[in-house]
């Protein structure tokens, strides 16, 4: 089954702090991820999802894995959008394309793809997403998401 959403990809806003960058005054490259990490999480918060009270329920999402390209640098003080799209959601896991762009010129900085597995807190063994946020994420996905299990 494929989801059609007409609807433009989730993006968070975030601004580039001196602790972001390297000696030569650029995001250091691994800060993208956090980047991402965080448009990953507000993605879940604007679903009405929050980490913390999925941890007390006994939920984590963990990266299975990542992929990451670079395309030109960020600089102190620039405003970022980084996208998160799901574009696949399994069972226990969901596959998110991202972008890092520059709002100011909308230049690519960074893409990645990343694999996240839902596990439980106490045996970080994959675990069924709840019903309700795998529906809010097929609801919510870009068109062309693959969904499994339906």
């Amino acid at each position: 089954m494929r989801a059609q959403y007409a609807g433009q990809p989730f993006a968070h806003r975030c601004r580039v702090y001196y602790e972001d960058t390297d000696a030569g005054g650029v995001v250091y490259y691994v800060n993208y991820l956090k980047f991402m990490e965080r448009a990953r999480t507000e993605r879940l918060r604007e679903l009405g999802f929050s980490q913390s009270t999925l941890a007390g329920e006994g939920l984590l999402f963990v990266v299975h894995s990542s992929e990451a390209r670079y395309h030109a640098p960020a600089r102190l003080d620039d405003e970022l959008q980084v996208s998160a799209e799901v574009t696949e959601l399994n069972r226990a896991s969901l596959r998110f394309r991202q972008q890092v762009r520059r709002v100011a010129d909308d230049v690519l900085l960074c893409e990645g793809q990343f694999l996240v597995a839902c596990v439980r807190a106490d045996t970080f063994k994959p675990r069924a997403m709840p019903s309700s946020m795998r529906t809010a994420f097929a609801g919510q996905a870009g068109t062309g998401l693959s969904i499994a299990g339906e």
